[in-house]
Formats: C-alpha cells, sequence, structure tokens
C-alpha cells in the first residue's frame, strides 16, 4: 500500500474528530455508539481546541485521502502521567487497519518528539 505521512494541516483539525470516533474500542458482538459520544468532555478532550503549542498531529494519506492520524497533546486524559507527558492517540479508518499505516505513523510521532 503507497502511504505518505505527513503532518496535518489546519485546515484539516476537524477530522481528528472522526478519527476520536474510530479510536472507540468496540468488544465483538457489541453494536457501535452514537456518533455523538465523542461530545462527552472526557473524549472532547482529545479534539477540542487543537492546534495549542504542545500539539502535534501527523496523518496517513492514499491518494489524497486522510486514512489515519496519530496526536499529541498534553491533556488531563486516562492515560495522564504529568504535565510534561503528552497523551498519544492513534486511529486508522477501518479498512486501513492491519497493513503496517500505524506503525509508521506511531514510529514517525515518536522520532518527531
Amino acid at each position: 500500500m503507497d502511504y505518505k505521512i505527513r503532518e496535518i494541516r489546519k485546515n484539516e483539525y476537524p477530522i481528528l474528530s472522526d478519527f476520536l470516533y474510530e479510536a472507540i474500542f468496540i468488544p465483538e458482538g457489541m453494536d457501535k455508539p452514537p456518533k455523538s459520544i465523542i461530545e462527552q468532555p472526557e473524549l472532547q478532550v482529545y479534539v477540542e481546541d487543537f492546534g495549542k503549542e504542545d500539539d502535534w498531529c501527523l496523518v496517513a494519506e492514499i491518494k489524497g485521502k486522510i486514512v489515519g492520524a496519530v496526536w499529541v497533546r498534553i491533556m488531563d486524559d486516562y492515560g495522564h502521567i504529568d504535565d510534561e507527558t503528552p497523551s498519544f492517540a492513534i486511529s486508522l479508518y477501518a479498512e486501513y487497519r492491519n497493513m503496517g499505516i500505524g506503525t509508521a505513523l506511531m514510529r514517525n510521532m515518536l522520532e518527531l518528539l
């Protein structure tokens, strides 16, 4: 699969809401929750006002379409360590998983950090 990893552009920030929804773990046999679930404050912390000084995001693009994203920010989320350590989020559309794209996104983000 031919893909490109690059920094997200400011006008593309809204797509992080789509990837936030895609990142929700859904146990086998369970229905997907409504997309409105991402409006919950404990989930909005991942994307709300994205673009601050400590926010970084890389996207994977195939033929001009963003198919995955990895982003980091300092936030008080489930895995909060301290105010110096960013939390890490990664997500791909289902049809692009298990192809090595997520691994490449993670490696590129770790190199960036």
